[in-house]
């Protein structure tokens, strides 16, 4: 089973809370963001939107990681949105990928 430190956890929603607030421009928020559910398989279900952001024309293809019926994440970015689904524990594996993708295009400058 994935190790899960509580620090890790409000450390990711501090990153996504600040990544939210240097998005918000008094016009992106208005039509995009960030959306959090559940499954009822059990599980996560994260959509970022990227439109209008510096990684609006990021694509990257499905990947799927699956350990058991309950651990496993599958991500990708498609139509300028971050799309992550998990297992019921998998949610702060989800906003990982996440901040390791916007993390490496954002070393590579403004598109």
């Amino acid at each position: 089973m994935t190790s899960h430190r509580s620090s890790d956890g409000l450390d990711l929603l501090h990153r996504l809370q600040d990544w939210y607030v240097a998005e918000c421009n008094g016009d992106w928020e208005h039509s995009f963001g960030v959306k959090i559910d559940t499954l009822d398989n059990p599980g996560w279900m994260v959509t970022i939107d990227l439109l209008e952001t510096r990684w609006s024309d990021l694509e990257l293809p499905r990947q799927l990681v699956e350990r058991a019926e309950r651990d496993w994440v599958q991500t990708e970015v498609t139509r300028s949105q971050f799309i992550g689904y998990g297992g019921p524990r998998n949610l702060d594996e989800i906003l990982r990928v996440f901040f390791s993708i916007v993390d490496d295009r954002g070393r590579e400058g403004p598109s």
